[in-house]
């Protein structure tokens, strides 16, 4: 996957990263309440702003800037799993900060994280709609997978508007913007 990356450009990064954000937050959107947790949930406005950024918006950057900000000053933004909150580590709100970096800075690894927090064996485990019967096993080499299957569709449907994306850190036309929600946030956000 990082060799694909390497070959597109930041601004394609950012919108592979958004999209693969996206899906685990949705997944974890779709948790029962009780199972959701609070910090991740936060970080929806900072994602949406990654993906106003990625698309054109030249004023988002602020908003992304804000939130990485606040995450940074905040008691969940540790190094060392052994001292602090794990809040961070979850893989929808792992993927929403690497994405958020991946966009500021313009980083291939941040996208690759991203994309490592939809692979990883936990996540894999429990994928949002699967029904298991009681003592059913699921495949997780098939669902590993599928998952990089879809990754790499993402990047193929992102480099059918690298022109357009190649610009978009320093803001499109508003239809320009309207049309890459509708070609690109619409499909790389489906859990299908």
């Amino acid at each position: 996957m990082k060799a694909r990356l390497e070959a597109a450009s930041p601004s394609e990064w950012g919108v592979f990263a958004a999209g693969v954000a996206e899906r685990l937050m949705s997944r974890h959107e779709a948790l029962p309440e009780n199972e959701q947790a609070a910090f991740t949930l936060g970080l929806r406005p900072l994602l949406n702003s990654v993906w106003e950024g990625v698309l054109g918006d030249p004023a988002a950057h602020t908003a992304v800037n804000r939130g990485l900000a606040q995450y940074m000053l905040s008691d969940y933004c540790n190094h060392d799993r052994l001292v602090g909150s794990d809040d961070a580590h979850e893989p929808a709100a792992a993927a929403s900060l690497s994405t958020a970096y991946a966009y500021l800075f313009g980083c291939t690894d941040f996208a690759v994280w991203a994309s490592g927090r939809a692979t990883d064996d936990q996540h894999l485990e429990y994928p949002a709609g699967a029904e298991l019967e009681e003592g059913d096993l699921l495949d997780t080499d098939k669902a590993l997978i599928n998952e990089l299957k879809r990754q790499l569709w993402d990047l193929d449907v992102i480099a059918a508007r690298s022109t357009e994306l190649r610009h978009a850190l320093f803001g499109l036309p508003i239809l320009t913007s309207v049309q890459l929600r509708v070609e690109l946030r619409t499909p790389l956000s489906s859990r299908d």
